[in-house]
């Protein structure tokens, strides 16, 4: 079964950056990435800013960027291959 990398929130806005997300704003400790999608369609993630994101915040940021990206170029970033 494959593992989740252990990623700080630095890493995962470089790898959604790498699809195409820029910071859109940032407030706190949480940066709202977006991108334009196909159709003109906003695509809004938000990533905490943390040294080190918990496994259930790194699933469900991995969730969600799902709806944008296919899961064949994302799960490599996200998951071991074991």
């Amino acid at each position: 079964m494959p593992k989740l990398y252990r990623l700080s929130g630095s890493a995962v806005v470089n790898i959604l950056e790498s699809f195409g997300f820029s910071i859109h704003s940032q407030k706190g400790s949480h940066a709202k990435l977006r991108r334009i999608g196909p159709n003109s369609r906003k695509q809004t993630l938000t990533i905490p800013l943390h040294r080190e994101l918990d496994s259930g915040t790194l699933r469900a940021i991995f969730r969600q960027a799902s709806q944008y990206i296919p899961d064949d170029e994302l799960r490599p970033r996200f998951y071991t291959e074991e």
